[in-house]
This record gives structure tokens, sequence and C-alpha cells, in this order.
């Protein structure tokens, strides 16, 4: 039986990556791949991105290296240091044939008693670094995976009750900062759909599912942020307005929003009612807003309040996006 080996941070993986990883499954009755932290190179965790290549590429077996050394260099001090922790990762276990595109291929393949198998030493095939990425992830995205870029784009979703600005502030947004955002699914689909002013059950995870893949869709053209108006939560709160339950879809994408979004903004009630056709009053506004608050309350999910113009709005994200940074 042969066992083939590559590694690397992932940070991110991209196409150059995956040549050496598919070589070395074409080649091998079975794959590690041995996944770094990197802290200090990128914001994204381990575990988001062993789940990248998990997602990708099902039979192979990923290690995680949470410990692993992390000085790089060429000195037979640092190859010995990375020789031993892998020794140590695999536990004894016969690797016959390493993969890489970098000088390490010889000492590690040394170190294993492998044989050492270069993929695209000189990046002819693949001309791009993890290097180059990072510094411009939305130039060179067409060497990533969609579901790599997505989580290189941060994710900013505006909640509140209909007449809030969130549509307003998520376009502005967009057009200032020379990106993409996803309007409301939901607003589509209910005027085309509902009769006498609601929707089923079954018509709300519709909603639910349609706006996630719309996000899902648009992100891939995102430039660093996506701004989403409206998430499954508030689906969830129409659905129990209309309903007084909801859909078991609905309810699961609704506690997925947790984790899905870097902010959370909720739009306030200061701004002009919009009295159109489709919405409920003024004072069914001021109820559901409470009600949404609650719910991301209820849901541990931190949220910040946008009040006031809209250009004190749009202040207020900025800054916060420019912490990230800081």
């Amino acid at each position: 039986m042969t066992l083939g080996l590559t590694l690397g941070k992932y940070a991110p993986l991209h196409r150059g990556h995956q040549l050496i990883i598919e070589r070395a499954i074409a080649e091998n009755d079975h794959t590690i791949v041995v996944i770094y932290d990197a802290p200090e190179v990128t914001p994204v965790l381990l575990e988001t991105r062993a789940g990248w290549i998990r997602k990708l590429y099902p039979s192979v077996e990923v290690l995680l290296a949470k410990d692993g050394p992390t000085v790089v260099g060429n000195t037979p001090e640092i190859t010995s240091l990375h020789d031993a922790y892998l020794r140590q990762l695999l536990k004894g276990r016969d690797v016959t044939h390493f993969y890489s595109s970098e000088f390490y291929g010889h000492h590690v393949s040394q170190a294993l008693g492998a044989i050492d198998c270069r993929v695209d030493d000189d990046r002819k095939q693949i001309p791009i670094s993890a290097t180059t990425i990072r510094r411009a992830p939305y130039r060179f995205r067409d060497y990533l995976e969609t579901i790599v870029y997505s989580d290189l784009v941060t994710k900013i979703v505006f909640l509140g009750a209909p007449s809030t600005g969130k549509t307003t502030i998520a376009r502005e947004l967009a057009k200032r900062l020379k990106t993409k955002w996803v309007p409301e699914f939901g607003r589509e689909y209910w005027e085309s759909h509902h009769v006498d002013r609601r929707l089923t059950l079954e018509q709300l995870a519709e909603i639910a599912v349609g706006h996630r893949e719309r996000e899902d869709q648009i992100i891939a053209n995102a430039n660093r942020y996506l701004f989403v108006d409206t998430d499954a939560t508030t689906t969830y709160q129409f659905s129990l307005d209309y309903h007084g339950k909801a859909h078991p879809t609905v309810a699961e994408l609704a506690d997925s929003c947790r984790d899905r979004y870097r902010f959370c903004f909720v739009c306030d009630t200061d701004i002009p009612y919009d009295d159109t056709w489709d919405r409920s009053g003024e004072v069914h506004r001021a109820n559901f807003q409470m009600k949404i608050e609650s719910d991301l309350i209820r849901r541990n999910i931190d949220f910040i309040k946008l009040s006031g113009s809209l250009q004190s709005r749009v202040n207020r994200v900025i800054k916060s996006l420019m912490s990230l940074n800081s």
C-alpha cells in the first residue's frame, strides 16, 4: 500500500496546492494532508482551512498541526525541528511518497524515508503563491475555489424591521467600497407569491434557502466585503409572526447565522416610516423591531445599533470595518 503525504498552511488553499494534492491522490492508495496553524499570516482559522480540504477531497485524511513549528528556513536546526515534529505527528506511519513544490521536499522525504515527489517547482503550471493572494484576494480570486474565496470575504448583515434603511445602507456601502451587496430575497418572493399578505411555512423555508443561495452566488465577485440585507433570523421572525412557529429549515438556517457574519448591524426605527402598500404600519414596525433585537440577544449574537442619518450610519459601519485592521 502506498501512502502519500503533503503539507502546508493553505493560507489560503489555491490551485497550486490543489495540483499537488490531486497528484498525491492519483498516485497513492491513501493520502494525508498535514495543515499547520498560521495565525501569524492569516485570520482564517485552522479548522476552516481544514474544512476546505475535507470538502473538496473527501478521501483525504487531514491532520491538524495545531502546535507545529512556526519558524521557517533551510538551516540544519530548523529542518531538524520540522522533521522531528512530523515524525511525532505521524506516529510511525509509513509514508512512501512526499509531495511538494518547495525546498523542504528534500529533507522531509529523507526524514520519512519517502520518495521526493516535486510538483510544478517553477510555478509554470500554476503561477501563483499564497503570499501573493493574501495581498490581493479579489484580484487573484480565479486561483481559488468558491468555498475558499467565500471565507476570505468579510460578511456584514443588516437587520431591522421593515422601513429601517437596510437596503439603502447595504447598497450605499457596496457602492462606496466597490464591492457587492445582497438584496433581500424574501421581499421579491413575497411580492410574487403571497396570498392575502401571507406565506406558508414551506414558502418561508424557500425564502431562507433562496436568500442563502443568493449570498453564496454573489460573494464570488465581492471585493473584501459582502453587505447583506437581512438573514434567516428575520425570516424566522416573520414565520413566528404569521404562524407562531417556524419550518425546521428556517430554524436551522437562523441558528447558523451566529457564525456566518463578522458584523451584525441593526438599523434603528428613528427614520421616517415609509408606509407602502406591502407594509403593516408604524406600530407593527416598532413591535417587530423589539422582537428582532430580543431574538438576537437570545441567540447570543452581538449587534451594533445604527441610528441617525445615512452618513452617520455609514461612518459607524466603516469605523467597525477599520477595526479589523488595527
